[in-house]
């Protein structure tokens, strides 16, 4: 028995020693690291034997699993035989540093890893065949270096991989048919790449193919190609057929036209008005057809089998507003589509008075004239700096129109997701912080009207902008008026997970989609295009699996991470963001509670100077990891 007792003690001895012996190796790896690239805020405490506590490390089990040094100001080569030491490394994250050369041979011996992220550095030559032998790499992010060469097929032995970003490098040649891998995240915009893009990518979005000489769908077809794959006759027969019913539309509209003017009513040329979703992000381009207001009326109405404007209704001014102007005044108007929304088309129209106005033609408005202007008119009478007031409207069976002020910097939708590529102006945090308290002060005024008074449609299209970026909430107290025809999935991405009918919604529901939108303005992405891990995913769940998985600043849009010293403020917000979408409804904070604490964290903002660096030379990740409360315990290397 003691025999037995003495060798039981002398294995556990033994695996103690070992375990030391490899915490050790770790740690060594981890200093000749910092030796060859050590950054200004590379400061370990080498006192401490354990680098478990260092900067940026996290261990399991005494082994270091997690190296995140995100924005260190870290330069040169990453040396040789170090990382082949870090045996059970899981995660390696190095983005936003000023790293140079090849990619060292020995991390291809990383059999653990999972996560690689070296985006936003200086890296040269090909992509290394060694990557392709890791074979858990769940994630690589290759994005903004200097990598050139072929996209290798070798790509396909990677067959956990469910992210592979490129973008912005030097690639040339075709893409490879990917058909084994599963991706979910994929960009390979600007490179220097050509030919036709592989089937099993054409779900991704034009952005993640832009900046090449690439065709074929989701880009324009190739040479030869029909999108449907229709022989040279077929094709020759629709542009026929097409052109002879072009002929007979306008014969119509002449027909129509010459009956008006004997009836000697007022005549207008009906234009086809095409209409961008304000509701898609990745739309980049506005439409600038224009017709009057007068014509986009009895486009509609005909498309709908329904009458135009009658002659004998009036514009109904609200006591706020004057009447400048008068329906006839409003039908004359030029007009340009500005979006299509939940409730309606809305348009921009130019009164020969000179004045600009914003027109919304409302759809699936069921309620009888007495219930639609009781309800109008309590919209009308709300007046504070960050709502878009609402001037007028026009009330008939068949045609529904609000008259608002004209926005003309557009809305935070455009704004966020509009052109990404070259040339764009980074929204920097000052903005993007003050947007927040705007829109907050706006629906806090609604939450005051009482506990039923909601907004019930909050999402970044509905947020316009002032010509100095103030913003103003648009389109509230509209669910109240909307018929059963409107489904929730209307406003998926930002509607609250106990909301099952769009008409019925809480200021907890108003919350959660406010929620929803901060996240939308510190993170970058479009909450309704947010499959970013896995299938389904949205963007509220995302942010909570990176808190939990990753550095907190992995979350952040590259934009914000030009200024260094608000890290505190946009974490403090992304912490109130995550509050706002709890999907318990009682676990959300009010709208007062909201705006307070925004408006202690811009004020705490507006004392730091904000000085951007380049992305280069970017080293604002701080010393200490930032904590967030998702919900779930902190990773251990926070």
């Amino acid at each position: 028995m003691r025999r037995y007792v003495l060798s039981l003690l002398l294995i556990l001895l033994c695996n103690a020693l070992a375990g030391i012996s490899d915490l050790a190796e770790d740690r060594a790896a981890l200093l000749a690291l910092r030796s060859a690239v050590g950054g200004r805020l590379l400061l370990w405490n080498t006192s401490e034997q354990s680098p478990c506590q260092w900067n940026g490390v996290g261990c399991e089990s005494d082994r270091v699993v997690f190296l995140r040094l995100p924005a260190m100001g870290l330069s040169g080569q990453l040396p040789a035989n170090v990382f082949g030491n870090l045996t059970q490394l899981q995660t390696l994250s190095l983005r936003f540093n000023a790293l140079t050369g090849q990619l060292p041979q020995d991390l291809g011996q990383l059999d653990e890893l999972r996560n690689l992220y070296l985006q936003g550095n200086k890296f040269s030559g090909e992509i290394p065949s060694f990557l392709f032998g890791l074979g858990n790499l769940v994630r690589l992010n290759l994005a903004g270096n200097k990598f050139s060469g072929e996209i290798s097929t070798d790509f396909n032995k990677l067959t956990r991989l469910g992210t592979l970003y490129l973008e912005e490098n030097q690639l040339s040649g075709t893409i490879p048919d990917l058909s084994t891998l599963n991706l979910t995240q994929f960009n390979v915009s600007y490179n220097d790449l050509s030919g036709s893009i592989p089937s099993k990518l054409s779900t991704f979005p034009p952005s993640a193919f832009e900046g090449n000489s690439l065709c074929g769908s989701p880009l324009s077809p190739c040479a030869g190609e029909s999108k449907n794959g229709l022989s040279g006759g077929a094709i020759a027969g629709i542009v026929i057929g097409c052109a002879v019913g072009v002929l007979l539309l306008l014969l119509i509209l002449f027909y129509c036209k010459k009956s008006r003017k004997s009836e000697k009513s007022r005549s207008t040329d009906v234009a086809p008005a095409k209409q961008m979703d304000v509701e898609t992000p990745s739309d980049k381009t506005m439409d600038t057809e224009s017709h009057s207001v007068g014509a986009a009326a009895a486009a509609g109405a005909a498309a709908s089998g329904k009458t135009e404007v009658g002659p004998n209704k009036k514009l109904v001014f609200f006591r706020n507003s004057a009447q400048v102007f008068d329906l006839e005044d409003l039908l004359r108007a030029s007009a340009e589509v500005l979006g299509k929304g939940t409730f309606g088309t809305a348009y921009k129209a130019v009164l020969e008075v000179g004045m600009t106005v914003a027109v919304k033609r409302l759809k699936d408005v069921n309620v009888n004239e007495k219930e639609f202007r009781e309800k109008i008119v309590a919209v009308g009478e709300m007046d504070h700096e960050n709502l878009v007031p609402l001037r007028a409207y026009y009330y008939s069976r068949d045609e529904k129109l609000l008259v608002h002020d004209y926005m003309p910097m557009g809305s935070l939708s455009a704004l966020l997701h509009g052109n990404r590529g070259a040339g764009r102006t980074p929204l920097n945090w000052e903005t993007r912080s003050g947007i927040a308290l705007g829109a907050a002060r706006g629906i806090a005024y609604i939450h005051a009207k009482g506990p039923t008074s909601s907004h019930g449609n909050i999402k970044s299209s509905n947020v316009l902008l002032s010509k100095n970026y103030e913003a103003r909430v648009s389109d509230f107290g509209l669910a109240h008026l909307v018929g059963p025809t409107l489904t929730p999935n209307r406003v998926a991405g930002y509607r609250a997970p106990e909301v099952t009918d769009a008409r019925k919604v809480s200021q907890k529901a108003d919350i959660y989609s406010f929620g929803v939108l901060l996240l939308e303005l510190l993170t970058g992405k479009a909450p309704t295009h947010a499959l970013l891990n896995e299938e389904g995913v949205d963007l509220p769940r995302w942010v909570q699996s990176v808190v939990r998985e990753e550095w907190t600043v992995e979350v952040f849009d590259i934009e914000l991470l030009r200024y260094q010293n608000v890290e505190e403020e946009m974490v403090q917000l992304l912490q109130l963001a995550i509050d706002c979408t709890a999907q318990y409804p009682d676990h959300r904070p009010s709208i007062t509670e909201v705006t307070a604490r925004i408006e202690e964290l811009c004020h705490s903002g507006l004392q730091k100077e904000q000085d951007p660096v380049s992305i280069d030379a970017v080293d604002g990740s701080s010393e200490r990891t930032y904590s967030v409360d998702s919900g779930a315990p902190p990773p251990s290397s926070g």
